[in-house]
């Protein structure tokens, strides 16, 4: 039985300028290519968990706009379950515009539109029909009142919550006990935990600070050097395959989406991240954000 995943947050429509050069502070560079592609951090992570077998559902709210209806269609053809998505009559759909150089760095600038009004009780529908044990994926581009919300409702249903902390946030003290598992980067988790991370022993640290906090299970991503694993009483670097980044936009997504794919699957903690560094290796050899996210195939 494929696995299953229940993924809550955001969805927007990406405006991507690919140039030589991020611009700096009050510069035009020109010279740039123009894609537009479906995005957002929940609906990345929802098709990327889609991609690779998961019996996805996914919570969001889109606009009644072209961006909305263009996005459902999306959701569809990627076997997604739409059931739960709602759409706002008074909000646009979310918008992020992303500028990426010719080394594959980013930087974006996000309208959240619908996503800034999923509302906690916009939630209660899926999570009720949602059966025990399932992993749920969530992140924060959707209010924080419903992410508190929904880690609440989850516990009591026991199911088992991934917090993608993305965009990097302070977050409540009472969140991080009713997680199952964290996976910041290194500016989220320095933000959350004072911890600046450069290296392992520094991610170690962090890792540290998160148990602290109550969070069993931690996995700080580094980029192209992989991930970094701990569950408590030691702790792993799990490296990423070497590529040439083309855009690393929705990488992060990617690997969060194939590490709960894996985890649903009944892989071990460090049999999914390992799965989760493969898939965000080959996302980043690609454009776009939701149009990089490989199949069940493409990884073996």
């Amino acid at each position: 039985m494929s696995a299953q995943i229940l993924v809550i947050g955001s969805s927007n429509t990406d405006m991507v300028v690919k140039t030589d050069r991020l611009p700096a502070p009050g510069e035009t560079v020109m010279g740039g290519t123009f894609l537009m592609n479906p995005g957002g951090k929940g609906a990345n992570q929802a098709v990327a968990a889609a991609r690779l077998g998961g019996q996805t559902t996914f919570v969001t709210k889109i606009g009644n706009d072209l961006f909305g209806q263009q996005a459902m269609t999306g959701f569809t053809q990627e076997g997604i379950h739409t059931t739960y998505i709602l759409t706002d009559m008074d909000h646009p759909s979310g918008i992020a515009l992303i500028n990426v150089d010719a080394t594959g760095e980013n930087c974006i600038t996000v309208a959240p539109g619908a996503n800034a009004h999923l509302q906690p009780d916009d939630t209660d529908a899926a999570l009720q029909a949602t059966p025990a044990d399932t992993l749920l994926l969530l992140q924060l581009e959707i209010p924080l009142t419903t992410v508190e919300h929904v880690v609440q409702q989850a516990t009591l249903q026991n199911l088992r919550v991934i917090l993608n902390p993305a965009p990097a946030q302070q977050l409540p003290a009472d969140l991080f006990p009713n997680l199952f598992l964290i996976t910041p980067n290194e500016t989220e988790a320095e933000l959350l935990t004072g911890v600046r991370v450069t290296d392992v022993d520094s991610a170690e640290q962090a890792a540290q600070k998160f148990h602290t906090m109550g969070v069993p299970n931690v996995v700080i991503t580094l980029g192209s050097r992989g991930a970094y694993l701990h569950s408590g009483t030691d702790g792993q670097l799990i490296m990423s395959p070497p590529v040439k980044a083309v855009d690393t936009t929705a990488a992060g997504d990617c690997f969060n989406g194939a590490l709960t794919v894996a985890l649903a699957n009944g892989l071990s903690l460090p049999d999914a991240v390992a799965f989760g560094c493969k898939a965000a290796s080959i996302s980043v050899t690609r454009m776009g954000a939701q149009a990089s996210m490989p199949t069940q195939r493409e990884i073996g």
